[in-house]
């Protein structure tokens, strides 16, 4: 998102819509060739909500998805990144990296990855 006074969506208007199912958000999509790559971001001590942890469990079991929780966020115009986990298809988080050069690293990565033709 490049604006950061964009309002953010308040759902309340469809929580119980579906029973107890109630939506969730990504803060970061990329897409390339059929692969996706999405991430949560959270701020130091901030959790991932149980209905985030059942999407971002579920959205990685999906072939050709890769998810991603960020430790980290965005102030005045600067990206701040801590830590990052890669949500694997077994449940378990495995540390992939700290600090935004890192995250750069791994994206650039995930994309010559993705880019390339089978």
């Amino acid at each position: 998102m490049r604006n950061i006074h964009a309002p953010h969506i308040d759902f309340t208007e469809l929580t119980g819509l579906l029973g107890k199912v109630v939506p969730s958000n990504l803060d970061m999509v990329y897409e390339r060739k059929g692969s996706f790559l999405v991430a949560e971001w959270k701020r130091e001590g901030e959790q991932v909500s149980k209905g985030q942890e059942i999407l971002l469990k579920s959205l990685s079991r999906i072939p050709g998805f890769t998810v991603l929780i960020i430790n980290g966020f965005t102030e005045n115009g600067e990206m701040t990144v801590n830590k990052f986990w890669r949500v694997l298809p077994n449940d378990k988080c495995i540390l992939s990296g700290t600090g935004l050069n890192a995250l750069k690293d791994y994206i650039t990565e995930w994309y010559m990855v993705a880019d390339l033709d089978f």
